[in-house]
């Protein structure tokens, strides 16, 4: 099995080296990942700048862009092969909820998948990096029982898998959920810089609105795994009705305007 590594914490950070360490003895591993920090990226590509990439001392691949980029240049060029799967993270605090929009760790995952490649993206919950051999430990575990299942190779999936920051023993189970709800972001920071200018700065995410049984928020806080699998198409289909009565409407008045 061929595996792409990919995170949005940067090449150096311990959640991809661990992921690494925890699959390269099962599969063929290769790790492309970017040079910095790149958090909240979501799926950005690079289009008016260039792109370079380097090779650290481990073998690790970095590209000088985002996550999105990183698998977009592995899948379209870098490698001389196509991988069976693309796996993504261990990133530094949790991806759920509203997080999966903006997140690089997804994001580049999902450039996987949008490529017709399974994916996964792994976090974990808390941004302490407590108990990252554990979570790399689950990570190859899920990996390795999706092999063995035949899940991977198959039509093309994405995953999003958040793993509580526990020892071993306090670990529960995987359990299958839909995304919860973030309330809105904390307030914007403002702060003036040495010439006097007010400097802006994001606020923390908020708390969780819907942290209801069956979503991700909730099976992390019983300590459990959470997945759950994601998609892209962002059509309303729910409301498609409403919106062609509106838009009716809206080309009766427009026409009749004209």
């Amino acid at each position: 099995m061929k595996i792409l590594i990919c995170n949005d914490d940067g090449y150096q950070a311990p959640g991809i080296v661990a992921l690494y360490e925890a699959l390269k003895d099962f599969a063929q591993v290769e790790v492309v990942a970017p040079e910095h920090n790149n958090s909240a990226k979501s799926n950005a590509l690079t289009l008016n700048t260039p792109l370079y990439v380097a090779k650290a001392a481990n073998g690790f691949r970095y590209v000088n862009g985002t996550p999105a980029d990183c698998v977009h240049i592995a899948l379209t060029g870098l490698l001389d092969y196509r991988p069976d799967l693309v796996v993504s993270g261990i990133n530094n605090g949790a991806n759920m909820g509203d997080d999966t929009i903006y997140s690089g760790t997804v994001g580049a995952a999902m450039e996987g998948y949008l490529f017709g490649v399974p994916a996964i993206a792994f976090s974990q919950v808390e941004r302490n990096w407590q108990h990252l051999d554990v979570a790399a430990q689950k990570a190859r575990e899920l990996v390795q029982q999706m092999a063995q299942q035949n899940l991977i190779g198959q039509a093309p999936w994405l995953l999003n898998v958040n793993i509580p920051s526990l020892a071993l023993d306090q670990m529960g189970h995987m359990k299958l959920c839909r995304l919860g709800r973030r309330h809105a972001a904390e307030p914007v920071i403002t702060q003036p810089n040495p010439r006097g200018e007010t400097m802006y700065w994001i606020g923390a995410a908020g708390q969780a609105k819907d942290d209801a049984e069956g979503t991700d928020f909730h099976a992390t806080a019983q300590g459990h795994m959470s997945m759950t699998p994601l998609k892209i198409d962002l059509t309303d289909y729910a409301h498609l009705n409403y919106w062609s009565q509106t838009v009716t409407k809206l080309q009766m008045v427009i026409g009749s305007a004209g």
